[in-house]
């Protein structure tokens, strides 16, 4: 099981920063600096003179593309590899852990295809929100087997933090899938007001753009509300002690990052942080959301137990 971990930690470690280059890869406008797959511009590692002239992108942008593919490939994969083996090896240990196991390589193999439609969809909004959103999943996954692996008892005395944690959790994740979306499309201005769509209540309706923004926005103060009543929820937790805190902060954070992104237009850095921020808010959801949902299955299997113990007695 320490194994399981330990290499477990290392796969969301490169995740985690796989995504974040994703982040810088779009926004750079990189996306496309390699427009075939798996090659790029038909060489497996393009140096500066094999780029076009008229590519219309610098060597850098090319190489953070390039870096993203590298990682995913060559070591992000086999590791991921690797921990669904360890999970069929363990599966007389922890049930659970088989079904990750072939969750985790089904959601590799969706990524892998859609990492290729990405990229012949010449990087479109809808294929960008898809393929950060398995990425998502794959990270969620490791998650789950990183907390079942764990030795160490799990007991919550709150009832109910399952459905709420799952509620905030997927109302993350669509609010990260939204921000893809609205980026590619280039709706992050639409509505130049920091808490308001042009300092109107409603936004005009026939227009897109100012819907895909307003539709983020409105799914990203839900989500506040929703994880708020959540860490309050948590406070008394022992074993949860600590996340409740570093989610309201990085949630607090998050807001001020977005309306200093429309505030500024947008920024490259600025950007970054932001999502960047929200990718390390939605570990630490994902996080306690594995937390809750194994000290349900403990909780549960240890009430099977003691059901199972007298009927045998007798």
């Amino acid at each position: 099981m320490r194994r399981l971990r330990a290499i477990t930690a290392i796969a969301m470690g490169l995740t985690f920063g796989l995504i974040l280059l994703g982040a810088w890869v779009r926004a750079t406008n990189s996306g496309l600096s390699c427009p075939d797959w798996p090659t790029c511009y038909g060489f497996w590692l393009p140096l500066p003179s094999d780029i076009p002239a008229d590519a219309g992108y610098f060597y850098y942008q090319v190489m953070l593309e390039w870096v993203h593919r590298l990682i995913a490939g060559v070591f992000l994969g086999p590791l991921i590899l690797v921990i669904a083996w360890l999970c069929f090896r363990l599966r007389d240990r922890a049930r659970e852990l088989l079904v990750f196991g072939v969750v985790l390589v089904l959601l590799l193999l969706v990524q892998v295809i859609l990492g290729g439609v990405t990229v012949l969809d010449q990087n479109s909004p809808w294929s960008v929100a898809v393929h950060l959103t398995t990425a998502l999943l794959l990270f969620a996954t490791m998650w789950l087997i990183f907390e079942r692996a764990a030795d160490r008892p799990a007991v919550l005395t709150t009832r109910g933090l399952a459905p709420l944690a799952l509620v905030g959790w997927l109302l993350l994740l669509a609010t990260i899938a939204s921000a893809a979306v609205m980026s590619k499309s280039g709706a992050s201005l639409a509505c130049s007001s920091p808490l308001l769509c042009e300092d109107g209540l409603v936004w005009d309706f026939g227009d897109p753009l100012a819907a895909l923004h307003m539709t983020h926005r409105l799914l990203a103060f839900t989500t506040f509300f929703v994880l708020a009543f959540l860490g309050w929820r948590v406070r008394k937790e022992a074993r949860l002690r600590g996340l409740d805190r570093a989610i309201g902060l990085l949630l607090i954070i998050q807001i001020a990052l977005g309306v200093l992104t429309v505030l500024f237009e947008v920024p490259i850095t600025l950007a970054l942080i932001h999502q960047a921020n929200g990718i390390l808010l939605f570990s630490k959801v994902t996080w306690l959301l594995a937390r809750i949902l194994q000290a349900r299955t403990d909780r549960n299997a240890s009430g099977y137990a003691e059901k199972a113990e007298p009927a045998a007695a007798a």
